[in-house]
């Protein structure tokens, strides 16, 4: 235990501790996703265009941001047990806001005010799991943490469409209520507070700057391919002011007494290994995310349910690997539980280049599943190893950051895929469309000019439309390929991630270590 925080016994009282982090950690984590599917019923509804839509998704997502930075201090400042609950309540007084809506302005601002109180709900509710398990019970405490933030993206699509399609875009906001409301309550009830460090001094400087390098940041990688990158004067605009941003907050930090963040946390070697693979998983995860479901919508032709449910099978391995994770740290290294995590992952990546408009059902659940089962190996240990040496003191800081990378690592990720996937999809028609002549033999076969007449104007769309449909499918495989890539150039970072199978007097020391640091 957290020498700041009261002993929680075992038993009941920390379960119903256990249930109410992990309905915080869900109702966050789903709400990053679950809104996405009912955009084109909210534009009808609100009357608005498709750009002003956008910015639904795009307040939560720099809101959020923003906010999640300054959520170590306030927890330190305030106590853990005021501002979590603080956090939840608005979360929930957001989400009736957002679905009584009248128009656009009112639900940007509500989504703005839902993602400020949302940014605090998933680095605490990891602080509160860490502080109510021992060091030995802690990998399976973050198994259980951890199948909120993996499983809640993966199944907010396919829960946005059923809510949507069987009542209304309104219930994508009013599911909130309930677990918000019985969430508050369980936390007044029996969760312990931590000590409130009343000397600390906020920062504004540090935090204006870095609120508005992280907001800058998160506006250009939200709105590049609306705008077209860096055609758009917005983006340099925002690429410019970002890049200040950083600067001023980085060189305030390391010449004040107070910085806003404690670079401390980030001498410990494990804690530095683990905020690099936060990453990683927010690039890989996210990224894939973002390709498979369109994939199997629009070339595939699958309605959004069946997509999402196909994609759900992925959250099944995830969720089987992290039940046995825990077990399998205590036989071995948890570094090589991360290699191999990343090697099964990359290798599904691989099995993905070869997709075709072809590719079956059966095909797409088993690569899922067996990608599910690569990250599950990667989240647990790196969520374990990232605290395991790391004073108890640091811990809501430290959640705080692992969070926000974790976050930026989504944004860049999916900016990364649709860009790459845009640029590919536009190449590759060029490249196929100039082999499209009257001199091309292949167009000459009875089957093929019978089928697709060039000289009608019906004849030259189909034509279209099935090279439009093959650049995609190529740009798509490309995509699937740079993930990868990016899978196996993490591969060495498992080097950074010290020992945690020490044997004989070490491994009673640095378990002494750890306990005194607790």
């Amino acid at each position: 235990m957290s020498a700041h925080t009261a002993p929680l016994p075992s038993g009941a009282r920390r379960l119903l501790i256990t249930i109410c982090a992990m309905t915080a950690t869900i109702m966050q984590a789903l709400d990053t996703t679950i809104a996405n599917v009912a955009l084109p019923y909210m534009q009808g509804s609100l009357s608005a265009s498709l750009d002003q839509v956008n910015w639904i998704l795009t307040s939560y997502i720099v809101a959020a941001a923003i906010m999640t930075a300054p959520v170590g201090w306030l927890a330190d400042r305030f106590g853990r047990k005021r501002v979590f609950i603080i956090c939840v309540a608005g979360f929930t007084l957001a989400s009736l806001l957002c679905a009584l809506a009248q128009n656009i302005e009112q639900m940007v601002l509500f989504r703005l005010l839902q993602g400020m109180a949302g940014a605090a709900l998933v680095p605490l509710s990891q602080a509160v799991m860490l502080d109510s398990y021992s060091v030995q019970e802690r990998s399976q405490a973050m198994a259980m943490w951890g199948i909120g933030v993996m499983l809640g993206p993966i199944m907010g699509p396919t829960l946005g469409a059923w809510l949507t399609d069987n009542y209304s875009w309104h219930w994508v906001f009013l599911i909130n209520l309930p677990i918000g409301v019985l969430t508050v309550i369980g936390m007044i009830v029996f969760m312990d507070d931590t000590h409130k460090q009343h000397h600390l001094r906020f920062d504004w400087l540090g935090f204006a700057a870095l609120a508005i390098g992280i907001g800058s940041l998160q506006l250009l990688l939200d709105r590049g391919e609306q705008v077209g990158w860096f055609e758009a004067r917005e983006i340099w605009v925002e690429t410019i002011i970002s890049a200040a941003g950083f600067y001023y907050f980085f060189a305030h930090s390391l010449t004040t007494d107070q910085p806003f963040v404690n670079f401390e946390m980030f001498k410990d070697r494990n804690f530095l290994s683990g905020v690099m693979f936060m990453v990683v998983i927010g690039v890989v995860l996210f990224g894939t995310m973002a390709l498979v479901t369109p994939f199997m919508q629009n070339l595939l032709g699958y309605p959004i349910q069946t997509a999402g449910f196909l994609l759900g099978s992925r959250g099944v391995g995830t969720l089987l690997t992290m039940m046995v994770a825990p077990r399998l740290m205590r036989l071995t290294e948890t570094r090589n539980l991360i290699f191999l995590g990343l090697f099964i992952t990359a290798g599904t990546l691989y099995e993905m280049t070869g997709w075709s408009l072809d590719t079956q059902q059966h095909t797409i659940v088993i690569t899922s599943i067996i990608q599910g089962v690569g990250l599950g190996l990667l989240f647990v240990p790196i969520t374990s190893v990232a605290f395991l040496t790391l004073p108890g003191q640091m811990r809501n800081g430290a959640a705080a950051i692992t969070t926000l990378v974790r976050n930026i690592g989504s944004s860049i990720g999916i900016s990364m895929v649709i860009a790459n996937l845009t640029s590919k999809t536009t190449y590759m028609h060029e490249r196929l469309g100039s082999n499209i002549t009257p001199f091309n033999s292949n167009l000459q076969f009875p089957d093929i000019a019978g089928a697709i007449n060039l000289g009608s104007d019906t004849g030259k769309a189909l034509l279209d439309g099935l090279v439009t449909q093959q650049a995609n499918m190529i740009a798509y495989l490309n995509d699937f390929k740079l993930l990868m890539f990016l899978t196996i150039a993490a591969m060495p970072l498992v080097l950074m991630i010290g020992s945690t199978r020490k044997s004989g007097p070490a491994a009673k020391d640095e378990e002494e270590v750890i306990h005194a640091l607790d």
